[in-house]
């Protein structure tokens, strides 16, 4: 058996694995182990060590966990749910108005977090009674929650961008800055679609009429103000100390995770308790996700040493991709692996192969990243494997079939491939900012 070969029985040898319940991170690590033995003998564990050390010694790597405690103490503090609240008395009478509440809400959470699933479990808990309630059609409360949840992959300070740059050394922030107008369009098509669907068909949503009872007009503005400000500052010293260069993202990410205290102390919900709770789930996603990451680097470095990267590269010579065909041809491994793999696992598997070939064949590498991150985010969202789906049934009522969660995505997808198509024919809807912000 030769080295090539040794190469492309490795997938083959992971799905096998996670296909059989093996945890992802653990498949990953057991067939490096096994090809890596083969190729490395009883020296395997020095190899393995040295990637231990670059993944331990990555400071891209460190904001993850401070982002991930932002998130969670605006979660675990009640200030999600005084978002929602907020948000909800003002749209929630008109029609289609809590679907785009839940939007909106998705939206600052992501832009709060960068979590992944976190964002549609949290919103979703509050979102969908409330949708159900006020007599939603099942199919539009759950797409509306999977989608505002998949915002988590594209919105920074994404984790995913986070991911991808410290696997490919491009810059943190001409992806956060890259992404923006993408992420931009693709919520304003979620609006839309919620606007057009509402227009057409009243009753599949229809306003809360009872959404601001209660409340004066003068308390209403007041839950916004006191709501939606602190929030949105936040957000804003995260991203724009990063897009001003006055931070990097690590040094971002140690500000917002301060901020989110002390905004739990000015709404007098901090207390021992949440801080424990916060830093319990922050220690819980860092390590899955750390865990996973460590799996992945060990299985993507067996796999360029058993000739993977080879294997891929001459498949691609000999059949003379263009460069159109050779993006194609990454975007389909991408999604597909996405129906089976978590979205760190194909970042990290697909990456150090593919950027490489990218860079040699001179396609810009922001525009191919902005690309990965939205077609990863629409895997997540598609059946018959969507993770986002899988998510929902968590938390949804039994009311709520996958059928109806299978219909309510659709539309979704489809403004994420028009997302997709935009960014594809249009790269500068991607280079232009970074090239204002930083010269890119």
């Amino acid at each position: 058996m030769t080295e090539l070969s040794l190469a492309a029985y490795m997938f083959p040898f992971l799905l096998v694995l996670v296909f059989a319940g093996i945890p992802v991170a653990f498949s990953l690590i057991a067939t490096a182990f096994l090809f890596g033995v083969m190729a490395f003998g009883i020296t395997l564990p020095a190899q393995f060590h040295s990637r231990l050390f670059d993944v331990q010694s990555n400071f891209i790597l460190v904001a993850i966990p401070l982002f991930i405690f932002m998130g969670a103490m605006l979660e675990k503090a009640g200030i999600a749910a005084r978002l929602f609240e907020a948000i909800k008395i003002w749209f929630g009478p008109f029609r289609g108005g809590l679907a785009m509440t839940t939007i909106v809400l998705c939206g600052i959470f992501a832009a709060s977090s960068g979590v992944v699933g976190a964002v549609e479990i949290v919103v979703g808990v509050m979102a969908l009674p409330a949708m159900l309630g006020t007599g939603y059609r099942r199919d539009l409360a759950a797409g509306t929650v999977c989608a505002g949840g998949s915002l988590g992959t594209t919105i920074p300070p994404s984790i995913v961008i986070i991911v991808y740059a410290s696997m490919t050394e491009t810059s943190v922030g001409d992806l956060f800055a890259g992404i923006l107008i993408p992420a931009a369009v693709m919520v304003s098509l979620f609006l839309l679609y919620v606007l057009i669907r509402c227009a057409l068909q009243p009753d599949a949503g229809p306003g809360f009429h009872v959404a601001g009872n209660g409340y004066t007009l003068s308390e209403k503005c007041w839950l916004a103000l006191t709501s939606l400000l602190p929030a949105t500052l936040l957000i804003l010293a995260v991203l724009g100390s990063i897009f001003a260069g006055i931070a990097t993202p690590t040094e971002a990410a140690a500000v917002g995770a301060l901020g989110s205290v002390l905004l739990s102390l000015a709404y007098r919900r901090f207390s021992f308790a949440v801080l424990f709770q916060t830093l319990s789930q922050t220690i819980r996603v860092t390590s899955m996700i750390m865990l996973i990451v460590l799996g992945g680097v060990l299985f993507a470095s067996i796999f360029i040493v058993q000739g993977g990267d080879d294997l891929v590269s001459g498949i691609i010579h000999d059949h003379g991709f263009s460069q159109s065909e050779i993006i194609l041809a990454f975007m389909l491994a991408v999604f597909l692996l996405g129906f089976v793999l978590d979205w760190i696992s194909v970042l990290i598997i697909v990456l150090p192969i593919a950027d490489p070939i990218i860079q040699s064949a001179g396609i810009n590498p922001l525009w191919f990243g902005v690309m990965v991150c939205i077609i990863l985010q629409t895997s997540y969202l598609t059946p018959p494997m969507a993770p986002s789906i899988f998510y929902l049934r968590s938390i949804a009522p039994r009311e709520i079939t996958y059928r109806d969660m299978y219909r309510g995505v659709t539309p979704y997808i489809g403004a994420q491939l028009l997302t997709l198509a935009m960014v594809a024919c249009f790269p500068r809807t991607v280079t232009w900012l970074p090239e204002m912000l930083f010269g890119f």
